[in-house]
């Protein structure tokens, strides 16, 4: 007997952003490959959709010199966050983007995602994204000291995972990975050989 898929079917990359509305709650795992240690978090975010006519899109696409015109539409993403190794509840991280997706042209699964703010860094970025082969939406972006290459999949319309690799120039590199539930799920993370602390850490996207 074949077990049936529950994951959604998400054709472009702005189905992603419609199944990521909402809010969820996120734990996840950084590996600092440096210092040989990995930091235990948890979230919350908060992800509302934005309609292509909404002046934030126009002056997000005018921020590159990109025609609003070939913009799909956007989202609202807001965050706070407090990780394992922050020395107190002051130490806190937390903030909000609007992004925005241009869909390439000639192929309506890969595109360009503009983004007022990064999450590596806060000056505006944009980032090159594709969907795979296996369901997941992929995210690459190069900052002025830092790369990271990002996976998103739903396995079903309520959980969402991430892996992440950011690389640092000078050879400081993490890698992250996330399991985020929609609000009034529930999820159980694990995470062998990390700081087991209780943290609340927002993820943006």
């Amino acid at each position: 007997m074949t077990a049936t898929s529950t994951a959604p079917k998400l054709i472009t990359a702005l189905d992603y952003f419609r199944q990521s509305a909402g809010q969820w709650q996120s734990q996840r795992v950084t590996h600092h490959l440096a210092f040989r240690r990995a930091e235990i978090g948890e979230s919350e975010i908060q992800v509302e959709m934005i309609d292509v006519t909404d002046p934030r899109v126009a002056e997000i696409c005018n921020l590159y010199e990109i025609d609003p015109a070939t913009a799909a539409g956007g989202a609202h993403v807001t965050w706070k966050s407090l990780m394992a190794w922050d020395a107190s509840e002051e130490d806190n991280h937390e903030g909000a983007t609007v992004m925005v997706i241009v869909p390439d042209a000639a192929d309506d699964r890969r595109g360009k995602l503009l983004r007022e703010r990064g999450y590596a860094e806060t000056a505006p970025v944009a980032g090159e994204y594709h969907l795979d082969d296996e369901g997941g939406m992929v995210l690459t972006t190069e900052y002025e000291t830092m790369s990271s290459v990002e996976r998103f999949w739903f396995p079903n319309p309520d959980l969402r995972m991430r892996t992440s690799v950011l690389k640092r120039f000078g050879g400081f590199n993490t890698a992250t990975f996330c399991t985020e539930v929609r609000a009034g799920q529930t999820a159980t993370a694990v995470a062998p050989g990390g700081d087991r602390e209780q943290s609340v850490s927002v993820l943006g996207w």
